[in-house]
């Protein structure tokens, strides 16, 4: 295992164009769809604000001009482009809770930094080959990104170039002590929470690698540290495949897990206390930049590649 820090890498030139688009992402809309969020909506105790969440989430990607689908029996929201590519950069955050949590954190910050790329990606350009899925039962099992992957995919027409998982990307604190390494896992990182987490395995690699660079030139001010997992270790510890990236890994496709770490440093996870006044909006606006200005530069690239 190695662990790499963005400050650390070269930089990529970046472009003048992006990052002005990267600043029409707003903490303030972010922190307004996650406190719309913030209601417990677990797929069988709170099943009616679960529903109510995915046609939510269906008409907010209509509205920017997606086409919408929803997919196998646990409901997954499909957001596609309005055509069709043979290559597509996915991007995906879980939207169900666990019971009577509000669950802001888990994982209302990740679909806020969702739909924030998704409305970045409609802003500068209509059609780029980005997928973005809104996975349900997360909380069961990773039934909803299993379904997707194990029995979409295979019949879906498109192959995924990477996929970059959302897993609570919105609690950041600088206080000394606030951030814990998972216990049995043999790494170094820092004990201040106030960085975001990535991890990748042998195939995402190079993807890990394009997001730390991006880091470094897009968003400075945000500290982001890589957690690279090679040779199969991922199997050993079971804690690297808690959340949906782990279907993605189990079938050979390339993708790169965005975390605040969850309960090694947010002390509301899974409580009642998970709610939106304990997040970090600075914060979660960096991290939606950063996913937009990586997924972009990915969508070029396989525009480039497929003309």
């Amino acid at each position: 295992m190695k662990v790499v820090h963005s400050g650390k890498v070269r930089a990529v030139e970046p472009l003048p164009k992006l990052k002005t688009l990267l600043e029409t992402v707003s903490d303030r809309q972010l922190r307004q769809w996650i406190e719309h969020l913030a209601v417990p909506r677990h797929f069988v105790a709170e099943a009616q604000q679960n529903r109510a969440t995915a046609d939510w989430l269906d008409n907010l990607f209509v509205s920017l001009g997606f086409r919408v689908e929803r997919q196998g029996r646990y409901a997954n929201v499909l957001a596609f482009p309005q055509k069709s590519f043979k290559e597509v950069v996915l991007v995906g955050a879980h939207y169900d809770s666990v019971p009577m949590c509000p669950a802001a954190d888990d994982n209302g910050s990740a679909v806020a930094a969702m739909l924030g790329c998704a409305a970045a990606c409609s802003l500068w350009q209509p059609v780029l080959p980005v997928v973005f899925v809104a996975f349900n039962c997360e909380e069961d099992g990773l039934l909803g990104s299993r379904d997707f992957v194990e029995s979409y995919l295979q019949k879906a027409g498109f192959r995924i170039r990477c996929a970059h998982v959302l897993e609570m990307v919105g609690y950041a604190s600088s206080a000394p002590g606030s951030q814990r390494v998972p216990t049995g896992l043999p790494v170094k990182i820092s004990d201040t929470g106030d960085f975001l987490g990535l991890l990748a395995n042998g195939r995402s690699t190079a993807a890990m690698d394009l997001v730390l660079r991006h880091a470094r030139a897009y968003v400075p001010e945000l500290p982001v540290t890589g957690l690279n997992v090679k040779l199969g270790l991922e199997k050993y510890f079971p804690v690297l495949a808690r959340s949906d990236h782990a279907p993605f890994w189990d079938h050979k496709i390339p993708a790169v897990m965005w975390t605040d770490t969850s309960e090694f440093r947010n002390h509301n996870y899974h409580r009642h206390t998970d709610t939106p006044d304990t997040l970090n909006y600075q914060f979660l606006k960096h991290v939606t930049q950063l996913l937009t200005a990586c997924v972009i530069q990915q969508a070029q690239q396989n525009l480039e590649d497929q003309h």
